[in-house]
Order: structure tokens, then sequence, then C-alpha cells
């Protein structure tokens, strides 16, 4: 019987034990506040966030709150990430955010935001996430999110976003993925960028840029993918040494006001995407681009010469827009006849709009391949085949 007693014993005891360890792994109370502050600055009202009043935010598992599995040194759960997308949440982000100091992911991105980005933001250390894209923010970009040198990804686009593009943001050393396309952001791009060695994507298309293509830009060797459509570097040329962008995959630069020669690009190997249409750009098309083309707009500019040669050696060629230029000279039909003969192949090839004389070799158009072509200054001849596969 006294063994049984002790046995009990032990067993309360120890249950007693992990009921206070259960007990102790509460949220730091002041990321508790912090979350409470950041939820009477919102409006939900499909009330995803009814649970943000019952317990402990770690321990009940607020929606949207993600917390460490162990408590810190100073015996408390910490939020480590907040992710509130797509909740038809409006309201506004409050600056007590930056109390999360643990935080390592931060998205709000699709909801009815309104407001400016707090400047707090810049004090989350850890941060490696913070996107806050589809939404209707406004204001400048705060300096302080240039402290974030744990960033990885900025999503800011698709908001209305104004006022210059900060220098500080040169200082985010991790940052991998730059977008902030689709806002109102001016003025020129801070040429400090380059110190952006770890950048895969700079996306800042649809905004209100102006000044030039910084040269530097170059030096970003892991770059894959620059798009700066839709804005007005008026007067500016597009580098030479954006040549030595080795890595480049896609280079998007319509409608930006871009006057001069297009550079040498054959040395980018794994370029697929080239869209520099709608610009002032004059001189000849280069001689060579790289074998993985897919996409080839050159539209709307002053290009003048004949379509090169090389272009008849691109397999993989989808479109090639080159229509509303001053081009001359014979079409080789090459380029449709030693296309990728997949089933899924299409080819749409526009040449309107030029001086073209002839095309060189017979037509004998696949029916994957869709052509719009004129003869001559006047639109003589006009030659649309578009049929469908059987």
């Amino acid at each position: 019987m006294l063994q049984l007693r002790t046995c009990e014993c032990v067993f309360v005891l120890s249950y007693c034990y992990l009921a206070l360890l259960t007990v102790a792994q509460v949220t730091s109370p002041s990321e508790v506040n912090a979350l409470l502050a950041v939820k009477n600055n919102l409006i939900d009202p499909m009330k995803h966030l009814s649970d943000w009043n019952k317990g402990d935010p770690c321990a009940f598992k607020w929606t949207g709150v993600f917390c460490s599995n162990s408590t810190g040194t100073d015996d408390y759960l910490h939020v480590e990430e907040l992710q509130l997308m797509n909740m038809n949440l409006s309201g506004s982000l409050a600056p007590e955010l930056g109390q999360l100091s643990h935080l390592k992911i931060l998205d709000f991105t699709w909801n009815k935001l309104t407001g400016s980005i707090p400047r707090e933001i810049g004090n989350l250390s850890s941060l490696k996430l913070l996107l806050l894209n589809g939404n209707k923010l406004s204001g400048s970009l705060p300096d302080e999110l240039g402290y974030l040198s744990k960033l990885d990804r900025l999503q800011v686009d698709q908001n209305n976003i104004s006022g210059p593009l900060p220098k500080s943001f040169a200082n985010m050393s991790s940052i991998r993925h730059l977008h902030l396309n689709n806002n109102s952001i001016s003025g020129q791009i801070p040429p400090e960028l380059y110190k952006l060695s770890a950048l895969f994507h700079l996306l800042l298309d649809n905004n209100n840029l102006s000044g030039y293509l910084p040269p530097e830009l170059s030096k970003l060797s892991e770059m894959r993918i620059i798009q700066l459509d839709n804005n007005n570097f008026s007067g500016s040329g597009i580098p030479d040494t954006y040549s030595n962008l080795s890595r480049l995959a896609k280079l998007s630069l319509r409608n930006c006001s871009l006057h001069g020669s297009i550079p040498d690009l054959r040395s980018i190997r794994k370029l697929y995407y080239l869209d520099l249409s709608k610009n002032n750009l004059g001189g000849s098309i280069p001689s060579k681009l790289s074998d993985s083309m897919r996409t080839i707009d050159l539209s709307e500019n002053h290009l003048s010469g004949p379509i090169p040669g090389s272009f008849s050696n691109l397999p993989f060629l989808q479109r090639l827009s080159l229509e509303s230029n001053q081009l001359n000279g014979s079409v080789p039909a090459e380029i449709w006849q030693n296309m990728n003969s997949t089933k899924s192949a299409r080819l749409t090839i526009d040449l309107r709009i030029n001086s073209l004389s002839s095309i060189s070799g017979a037509l004998n158009l696949p029916d994957n391949v869709t052509l719009s072509f004129c003869l001559g200054l006047e639109a003589i001849l006009f030659v649309r085949v578009q049929t469908q596969p059987t």
C-alpha cells in the first residue's frame, strides 16, 4: 500500500510540474499588447480575428499568429509570423507592429488597408518577408525599412505608394525580391542599389520614375528579372554594361521614353524575354541574341536596317514583334521554318509598318504560326495567315 501511495504522489507531482511548465509558456506581454493594438486598428467585417480576445495568442493559436515552439531566454513564447492575407481587412497598420521584435514574416497581402507603412516596422531586425501588396496603402516608403538587413522579400506592389525610392534600401543586404510595381513612386532609381548583391528580381514597373537607368545595376550578378515598364526615363539610354548581367532571364523596359541604341546582349545566354517596345530607340537590331529567346518585342521604335539572320536560329521563339519601325530588306523565312516543332509550340510574328521588301525563301507557314506583314512603304500587300492545328 505504501508503495502504491508513493507512486501516486510521484505521478501527482510530475503532473503538477508539467502543468506549471505549460502555464509558464505564454506570449511575451509586450507582444500581446502589440497584437491587440494591431487588431484595434483593423476593421474585420468577416470576423476572422474574433478569437483574438480569447486566452493567450501563442497558447490558444490566434488566427494568423504563429509562435516559436519553445520559450526564449526571457521564458516567454514569441510571435514569429503574422499571416493575415486575403481576409477583407480594412483600417491601417498599427505602429505597434514594431514591437513584435521576433517577427520573421509579416503578411497582409490582398486586403483593403489604407494609411501609410509605419516606420516602426524598420525595428523588426529578424524580419525576412514583408508582404503588403494588393492593398490601398499610401504615403512614402519609410527610410527605416533599409534597416532590415535580413529581409529576403519586400512586396508593396499594387498600392498607392508615392515619393522617392529611399537610398537606404541599399542596406537591405539579404534582399532577393524587391517588388514595388504598380504604385506612384517617383524620382531617380538610386544607383546605390548596386550594393544589393543578392537581388534576383527588381520590379518597378508602372510607377512615375524618371532620371536615367543606373549603369551601376550591371554589378548585380545574381539578377534574373529587371522590369521597369511604363516609367519616364526621358533622354536615357540602355547602358551597354547591362550586357554583364549574365544570369538575366527577363529585361522589360516597355514605354520608358528611352533613346539611343540597343546594346549587344549576346553574352546574356539565359535571356528569354526582351521587351523594349514603345520607346525611341534607333539604330539596328543586335545581330545576335540568346538562343533561349521566347519573346522579343521591339515594336514602336525607330529601328532600321534588316532583320538579323540570326533570328532564324531561335528554336524556342514564341513571339516576335517588330512592327512600327523603319526596318528594310527581306524577311528570312527560316524564322518560322526552324522553330521548335512540338505540338504546343506557337509563334506569332508581327512585322507591319516597316519598309520590308520581300520574304526570303518559301512562305510555307506552319499551322501554328501567325504572320502579320506589309510589303513596302505602302500597304500594297498585307499577309495574315492564321490557321488552327487539326
